[in-house]
């Protein structure tokens, strides 16, 4: 009872998902080489912006398991060289957080902010 009185409950499991690190420019050959069989996720993330952790929360939150698409992890502050090639391969400016949809080498999709958790990624699988 005190539970329910107080909204005191179990924790949940966090879901894990699987995600990859960019942490080099030279990735970004293998993603677009992938994105031709697979659909290539990129999460960009600022790891100081309260905005972007409570959107990759809600994103994580959201992400079905098995979805075919490989997920990738950019932490903007430790890789900016990387976010900027982002940039300029995918011809996408630059936004936080933002997530980019690669398929068959271009990008299909992308939104920045709360928009990210509204992209429908089965669309591009």
């Amino acid at each position: 009872m005190l539970k329910k009185l107080f909204g005191l409950s179990e924790p949940k499991e966090k879901k894990v998902l699987p995600w990859q690190a960019l942490t080099e420019v030279s990735q970004l050959d293998t993603i677009t080489e992938k994105s031709t069989g697979k659909t290539q996720l990129v999460f960009k993330h600022s790891t100081r912006c309260g905005i972007s952790r409570m959107v990759m929360n809600q994103f994580e939150s959201a992400y079905q398991l098995d979805l075919n698409a490989d997920l990738y992890y950019l932490d903007l502050l430790n890789c900016r060289e990387v976010s900027n090639e982002v940039g300029c391969k995918f011809q996408v400016m630059h936004q936080s957080p933002q997530l980019i949809v690669i398929r068959n080498g271009v990008v299909v999709a992308h939104a920045s902010h709360g928009a990210v958790n509204e992209v429908d990624l089965e669309k591009f699988l």
